[in-house]
């Protein structure tokens, strides 16, 4: 016996889905075990779906990143703050079709001292050519990890590269938690 309520939210939520040419859907809590689930998920649809191993490659290196992202970084944890392994972040991520071409979504929560440096890292990056964050991304490579970085800091640097455009990005408040602001990240592939 099913119930009408839920078989309309049901049907809503799929028919957006199909209309938004949503591939991959994930929200919920990150953890590496979840990645390496999500990205071997992700690997077969791209491949079911015909899509060429370039693109292929671009598409999932950029998703792992956000992933990454999201594990790094996201306020919203189930696990202690000092704790470096076995963590457990909250975050989404979405892969969808947007005319012919590829988007890459993703979301979580961000601590408002975090805010402006995630600025500071992602608006030059959407000025830059491909050429200048070509030559970025191998100095960074060159370099020592930022101080409190939880990666080499290559993490938006490949996503810019990858992308057919340049990354968009947002923040916006979350009212039931004024220490965190909404991190929403995109990119087209």
């Amino acid at each position: 016996m099913t119930n009408a309520a839920f078989d309309v939210d049901y049907q809503a939520f799929f028919d957006i889905a199909r209309k938004q040419q949503v591939i991959f859907y994930y929200v919920g809590y990150f953890s590496q075990n979840i990645i390496a689930a999500m990205s071997d998920a992700v690997r077969l649809q791209l491949t079911a779906s015909g899509v060429d191993g370039v693109k292929r490659r671009k598409l999932f290196s950029s998703f792992v990143e956000m992933a990454q992202n999201i594990l790094h970084y996201s306020s919203d944890s189930l696990t202690a703050e000092h704790q470096d392994n076995n963590q457990l972040r909250q975050g989404s991520v979405c892969i969808s079709v947007v005319n012919g071409r590829h988007r890459l979504m993703c979301s979580n929560p961000v601590a408002h001292s975090h805010v402006e440096h995630l600025r500071d890292t992602l608006e030059p990056l959407r000025h830059m050519t491909l050429e200048e964050i070509k030559h970025a991304y191998k100095e960074t490579l060159r370099a020592e990890t930022p101080e409190h970085s939880k990666g080499a800091g290559l993490g938006f640097l490949t996503m810019a590269r990858d992308a057919s455009a340049p990354l968009e990005y947002t923040f916006l408040p979350i009212d039931e938690d004024p220490a965190s602001t909404m991190f929403f990240l995109s990119a087209i592939i």
